[in-house]
């Protein structure tokens, strides 16, 4: 190989595999506007003074802390609070909120004697966040209680997702008449991207793919999101090294060029055309002129669409459970049965669906859910099925919230005999056939499965996997009690897609868990689902993203801006 030894690239950290945003990522930041209207009137003279004071819950302690509290607005029922809460939100986990409303004419500035002083309450709500950024347009209203007899008026809650600059830049470059730096054949070129940081140093960002024996290579089209290529300093200075690929790793290299995304937003045109300087070899050689040049073929920017965008803009997640009912759970009248019904305490499936029904219906508007289940005989002639409503109702399986489908689940036990074997397929492809007729972006259907065993269909569950992941659906699989479930994590294509027939699944649909590894050695069962809910949820909202990116589905427009003076006049007291 040619070249100076000086040449070649000490760092090898420049060339690894690597995603530019990944590591620690922000959660997402909402910001939660608050209005009151028609609250109750405590002042002789004047109207209320209204404060509102926003409470979180710890998830072990459950205890209420103050988050924030708004400005005092004075003489008015109507109050729109200046001040605003900002909010981390999490999908997976189940975030309680509690607003108090107080009319600060008290004496006393400590608000925890207020409540017990009726003259000082005006009252209080109790909510998730899910529930706020889940209702239509991230808008929820909901009336003020805590004053038994009393009407307290309506609180109207808002949730905004703060921007950190989502565009993401899409380009491709190709390079020509490169130093040749092998003995035997061409050069094998990359390029690396760097982001110039304030104190002058230089950050990787981007790594292209090796295109072999060329001096003249076409690299593919690759995207970046702008804040990793920039920082969102659009005069900002972007490096591109380029280097000749060595197997050994002792990459050559052959020379830079610097440019900006305010440069490259230009596109393509005369000054897309960028030298390639090897800055050793101009003090050399006085006839040098450059290593070659890299041109800019193409250079757009897109929004990136993010999962509030399309919950803001109507779409519905639609939830449907199914419930493991083979022999193998143990007869459900003795206490060794996962399905038994302990009078004082819930068993791992009523757990299991409570912790991630509670969180995902606050995005269902109608908070109907279907509940089926598999594995048993059914009466009255004990045939055996794979796919039967809990509430025995074949027309309409659907249930009325979680208590609805935990009502159906005791109902059910009562009436089916527990059978076998373990099939999941027809489950799959239920949800399936409803998810494929509803392709637009406005509902995404997320299927949690329960059970306690080894699957006995391997093959037709694959199959309709590899087939629903074309669809805009996900699948939970929950496993409960002490079997080994090694062929679930065959299912759960986090390390090797699955396949089915010779054909990869479009996505990654699919996530499975144990129960047992998220059981609270206290017995906190509270903590439990918690930690139950923020692991098999976690995934859902880049699922639904990816769903809807592979479709070109856009969110909706989201409705105009509620402005809470359109309603001042008719509610003017």
């Amino acid at each position: 190989m040619e070249g100076d030894v000086m040449d070649k690239v000490e760092a090898t950290a420049t060339v690894l595999d690597f995603d530019p945003i990944s590591g620690s990522i922000p959660a997402t930041k909402v910001e939660i506007t608050v209005s009151c209207r028609n609250l109750l009137d405590r002042d002789t003279f004047s109207k209320s003074d209204p404060l509102l004071v926003l409470y979180t819950q710890g998830v072990e302690t459950k205890q209420w802390r103050e988050f924030g509290r708004t400005e005092v607005i004075d003489n008015t029922l109507n109050p729109d609070f200046v001040r605003k809460y900002i909010l981390d939100y999490f999908f997976e986990e189940k975030q309680n909120l509690r607003f108090d409303v107080y009319d600060i004419d008290s004496k006393s500035p400590d608000l925890a004697k207020h409540p017990t002083d009726l003259d000082d309450f005006l009252g209080q709500v109790y909510c998730t966040l899910g529930e706020i950024v889940g209702s239509p347009a991230s808008r929820l209203e909901k009336p003020l209680g805590g004053l038994p007899g009393k009407k307290c008026g309506t609180i109207i809650l808002s949730a905004e997702e703060l921007g950190n600059c989502r565009d993401y830049a899409t380009m491709q470059f190709c390079a020509n008449k490169l130093d040749k730096k092998d003995f035997f054949g061409k050069s094998d070129p990359f390029m690396v991207f760097y982001r110039s940081n304030e104190d002058g140093t230089f950050t990787i960002c981007h790594k292209t793919e090796v295109v072999k024996n060329t001096l003249n290579p076409v690299w593919q089209p690759f995207s970046i999101p702008v804040r990793a290529l920039c920082n969102g300093d659009y005069d900002r200075t972007i490096k591109v090294e380029v280097y000749d690929w060595d197997r050994d790793g002792s990459h050559d290299f052959i020379g830079e060029l610097t440019t900006s995304y305010k440069e490259l937003c230009r596109g393509q045109n005369q000054s897309s055309v960028y030298e390639v300087v090897n800055a050793k070899k101009k003090i050399k050689k006085k006839r040098y002129i450059n290593s070659g040049t890299v041109s800019l073929l193409s250079f757009n920017v897109e929004s990136e669409h993010t999962f509030l965008d399309y919950i803001k803009g109507g779409t519905q997640i639609h939830f449907t459970v199914a419930i493991d009912f083979t022999a193998s759970n143990g007869n459900p009248s003795q206490s060794t049965s996962l399905h038994y019904m302990n009078p004082y305490q819930m068993n791992a499936y009523a757990m299991a669906l409570k912790a991630v029904g509670e969180i995902i219906q606050d995005y269902d508007s109608d908070k109907m859910f279907p509940a089926l289940g598999f594995g048993a005989k059914l009466p009255p002639d004990g045939r055996v099925s794979h796919e039967f409503p809990l509430n025995g109702n074949v027309e309409n399986p659907y249930c009325n919230g979680m208590e609805g489908i935990l009502e159906a689940y005791h109902q059910s036990l009562k009436t089916v005999q527990l059978y076998g074997p373990t099939n999941f397929s027809p489950v799959v492809n239920h949800v399936a056939r409803y998810a494929a007729a509803v392709q637009d972006g406005s509902q995404y259907f997320v299927l949690l499965i329960i059970t306690d065993g080894v699957i006995s269909d391997m093959a037709q569950t694959k199959e309709a996997i590899v087939n629903a992941a074309k669809l805009p659906m996900s699948i939970i699989i929950v496993g409960v009690g002490q079997a080994e479930f090694d062929a679930m994590v065959e299912l759960d294509g986090d390390d090797i897609r699955i396949s089915s027939r010779g054909k990869l699944a479009e996505r990654d649909i699919v996530q499975f868990v144990p129960f047992r590894d998220y059981m609270d050695r206290t017995g906190n069962h509270v903590l439990s689902m918690a930690r139950l809910a923020k692991d098999v949820l976690a995934e859902i909202p880049d699922q639904l993203i990816s769903s809807m990116k592979t479709r070109a589905i856009k969110p909706n427009p989201i409705p105009p801006a509620y402005s809470p003076g359109d309603q001042l006049q008719t509610n003017l007291v």
